[in-house]
């Protein structure tokens, strides 16, 4: 089968390794679709983030979507030819985190196409993959793409538990990527009666107001947009913090009321914050990391017609043209999701 691997930064192969056969507990999965996350290009683009770099080969992936090709032993509840969103996510259920129910931080997680230990953890860019049956999440009635956004609805979907209740809520999201996008939409489907989103360009923007923003505001154009929800101390509850850019966090917290909740996606390293201002506004800063339930919650509101992702799924590419893919996902004028047909029925 091929796989897609990264060996170095701007180092990015199609190979051919052995098909797997699945095990007590597990099933083959014939992949349809995989999604290139921001953690995909840094592998890419510069060969690992911060700390976190590439000391072998590594297949990449980890937004992906299949169908059942074959059950192991002792496997229930799924069916061949089952279209199927695979959680990348792999805590091993044991360790003090998991014990507390906190998956999430498990001292062990086996995160697909991750660096983060070594040997690094292989990722799902391949045409067939093995999986546990509890990661799978049935996916009926929805498209392969749209089964593969699963995986960044989740992060929003985690993100919007920790901001707590929203209804009727002001929010603001700053940087209008897949996963700023995806918060939107969980902030509407949450109940926020008010949703206002920055960025830097008119792309994203559009597809901003696409996904049901109220008010978008374009900081490069006007970088003190946010003038207008400044009175009284500032308006808004709630701030999904999406780009990692600490101008971005700093330009929001005026604009936030007193004891309003900061909720931090975007990784962009370390940043300087304005602790001052946020002392003095009693803010609530949180830190958001991946998901764990919140998977098979996103795959039943897709299901549902809860949540639209299709619109945001702005580009579809061959197997093989999978530096293609990369180059493109990259462009923030033109992608939001930019996807890869790993296998034939993708």
């Amino acid at each position: 089968m091929k796989s897609i691997v990264i060996h170095a930064a701007r180092d990015l192969r199609i190979e051919d390794q052995p098909v797997p056969a699945p095990g007590p507990g597990e099933v083959l999965v014939d992949m349809a679709v995989g999604g290139i996350c921001g953690s995909d290009l840094h592998y890419f683009n510069h060969g690992g983030f911060g700390d976190v770099r590439l000391r072998e080969p590594m297949v990449l992936g980890h937004e992906v979507s299949g169908h059942i090709a074959a059950l192991g032993p002792g496997v229930t509840g799924l069916a061949v030819g089952q279209l199927v969103a695979v959680s990348p996510s792999r805590p091993c259920g044991d360790c003090r985190f998991c014990n507390e129910a906190m998956f999430n931080q498990c001292l062990n997680m086996r995160f697909y196409g991750s660096a983060m230990p070594f040997p690094h953890i292989q990722g799902a860019f391949r045409q067939q993959l093995v999986a546990l049956a509890a990661q799978c999440a049935p996916a009926d009635g929805l498209s392969p793409g749209a089964a593969a956004m699963a995986e960044p609805l989740a992060v929003a979907l985690h993100a919007t538990n920790r901001l707590g209740p929203l209804l009727g809520k002001s929010v603001l999201v700053t940087g209008c990527g897949p996963i700023g996008i995806l918060s939107i939409l969980a902030a509407r489907r949450a109940g926020a009666d008010l949703v206002v989103a920055t960025d830097l360009g008119p792309f994203p923007l559009h597809m901003a107001r696409r996904a049901g923003a109220d008010v978008t505001l374009d900081m490069a154009a006007d970088p003190d947009g946010l003038r207008p929800y400044r009175g009284e101390k500032g308006m808004f509850d709630a701030l999904y913090e999406c780009s990692g850019a600490a101008v971005a966090l700093s330009a929001a917290v005026p604009a936030l009321r007193p004891g309003a909740t900061i909720v931090q996606l975007g990784l962009g390293g370390d940043m300087t914050l304005p602790l001052q201002a946020m002392t003095a506004k009693e803010l609530r800063w949180a830190g958001s990391f991946r998901f764990h339930e919140e998977f098979f919650t996103g795959v039943s509101l897709m299901q549902k017609g809860l949540i639209d992702v299709e619109p945001f799924i702005t580009q579809s590419f061959a197997l093989d043209d999978a530096v293609a893919a990369f180059e493109t996902a990259g462009d923030r004028s033109q992608a939001i999701k930019a996807q890869i047909r790993l296998g034939d029925a993708g």
